[in-house]
């Protein structure tokens, strides 16, 4: 058989096919993926979803897991001093003693926000055996309102690389831990921004909030990209005149001039809604819902896993000592270096941070670019580098890049690097205390901290083209529809 233009047959290399191979799946993924598949569009999801759980279930019985301490804060809460003797299979010695004697509705989360009672209770109505089973259900429920959230309104693909950073980074943490519900609102408030439903952005925002407290970083600049819309905030300056004390001053009262423009009513309606639902909370127990969130963020030490940790490890080849402890629920280091890694390691945030609030203020980052830029900064240099942290960001990087190979990759790699690290290198020890002996185990995570500090710096500066996003689907459909339109 010859080919069209008549010369010798057509034959395949192995690379040909191999592309071949590859570009036929990429195909049927993206058909799974396609929005009008009805109930076959989950099918990638709910497998994931499926080995997860099958994964993760030795977890499910532990008396000290992360979900028996939701189990522990939910009784303690509505049933006061009798929430010990309720569970007696469970471990909730963490839990001050003076629960013993408190009434029902006065004992509050130590290190959460009190609306985390929302997601910690339900499970109270089902036997104290299955509450592990029917929590992990409402967060794949949380990771289901993802997918088709990314399915819906995200470029093509971006619901696949959900699943994929999601199974490869998070199969042994993200049913046990109720960090899935916080990054769906954040979503949430970014998908609502960029349509411009500004009161709807901020309640997502505001209740995003109220379950943790990371997400307070976008208020700044979901707040920008309402006057930017609004065209209220624009204010420019020659570059020529920015360069002068005098141009800076003038861009300065120019700015001040535009205060009484500027839209403060969604804002301000979302301050009411965190201090409100706080307050509330402060009246039953001040303590558990303002005093102690702030103390339990700021006296933590430094964890294993932090990239600060590089400096500690360091110092001891110089013959500095280094303690490792089990405190503030997680593994933590304890060394005369600590305070300066601690400030150093703000320092950075502060830097970092301070940077997206200026090119979100100038209009140089959309907000959704500002706000995945805000958690990189805060986990990148943050002194706590838990391996739940990575669900924070993996909607929004999803939907900003869906299947651009250089994130799928490099993201990628951080997400297997870190379930590396949890569970299997914890689990190869029973002190958990001593998992730094594992071998491998600093190599990993400094590599992991490594690979997420270049990400980092390569977003902020726009390195590699990191900051290039894939457009929406919708989008796309809309701008080839009125491109047919038009060439008729």
């Amino acid at each position: 058989m010859r080919s069209s233009s008549g010369g010798l047959p057509a034959t395949k290399t192995p690379s040909s096919a191999l592309s071949s191979v590859a570009l036929g799946i990429r195909r049927g993924l993206e058909r799974l993926a396609d929005p009008t598949g009805g109930a076959l569009s989950f099918l990638p999801l709910a497998l994931a979803l499926l080995v997860m759980l099958a994964l993760s279930s030795w977890q499910m019985v532990w008396s000290t897991s992360d979900v028996t301490r939701y189990e522990c804060y939910a009784l303690a809460f509505w049933f006061g001093g009798q929430a010990r003797a309720l569970a007696p299979q469970i471990d909730c010695s963490f839990l001050p003693a003076q629960v013993e004697r408190l009434p029902p509705l006065h004992m509050l989360p130590i290190e959460y926000p009190p609306l985390t009672l929302v997601l910690f209770t339900p499970g109270l109505l089902v036997p104290s055996a299955y509450y592990p089973l029917l929590f992990g259900l409402l967060m794949a429920l949380a990771a289901l309102l993802i997918y088709w959230l990314l399915l819906r309104w995200g470029p093509r693909g971006a619901a696949l690389a959900f699943t994929f950073y999601l199974f490869l980074g998070e199969w042994g943490l993200a049913l046990l831990r109720f960090d899935l519900v916080p990054a769906a609102l954040t979503l949430l408030c970014v998908l609502a921004a960029e349509r411009r439903h500004w009161t709807a952005a901020y309640c997502a925002l505001a209740l995003a909030i109220l379950l943790k407290i990371y997400p307070l970083l976008l208020l700044p600049p979901l707040f920008f990209a309402e006057q930017q819309a609004g065209k209220a905030a624009r204010v420019t300056a020659e570059r020529d005149g920015a360069r002068t004390a005098a141009g800076i001053v003038g861009w300065m009262a120019q700015a001040l001039s535009y205060l009484r423009r500027w839209q403060w009513r969604n804002l301000l309606l979302c301050l009411a809604l965190v201090v409100g639902t706080t307050g509330a909370f402060a009246l039953l127990d001040f303590q558990g819902a303002v005093a102690s969130q702030l103390a339990y963020f700021a006296q933590r030490p430094v964890q294993i896993e932090s990239s600060g940790t590089l400096v500690i490890w360091l110092a001891t080849l110089a013959g500095q000592t280094v303690h490792v402890v089990y405190t503030y629920g997680s593994i933590n280091l304890l060394s005369p270096l600590v305070p300066a890694v601690s400030l150093g390691s703000t320092l950075a945030l502060l830097a970092g941070y301070g940077l997206v609030l200026w090119q979100s203020a100038r209009g140089r980052l959309a907000f959704s670019e500002a706000a995945l830029a805000a958690l990189l900064v805060f986990v990148a240099t943050g002194k706590v580098f838990s391996p739940q942290y990575l669900m924070w960001l993996m909607p929004l990087v999803a939907y900003l890049t869906a299947t651009r190979r250089r994130w799928l990759l490099w993201f990628g790699l951080i997400a297997l690097l870190t379930s590396l690290i949890y569970p299997f290198l914890y689990t190869r020890v029973q002190d958990a205390t001593q998992v730094w002996r594992v071998p491998g185990f600093l190599p990993v995570v400094e590599l992991r901290n490594l690979l997420f500090l270049l990400l980092t710096l390569g977003y902020l500066f726009n390195l590699l083209d990191l900051r290039r996003r894939c457009e929406p689907q919708l989008a796309v459909d809309a701008g080839a529809l009125r491109a047919a339109e038009g060439s008729r």
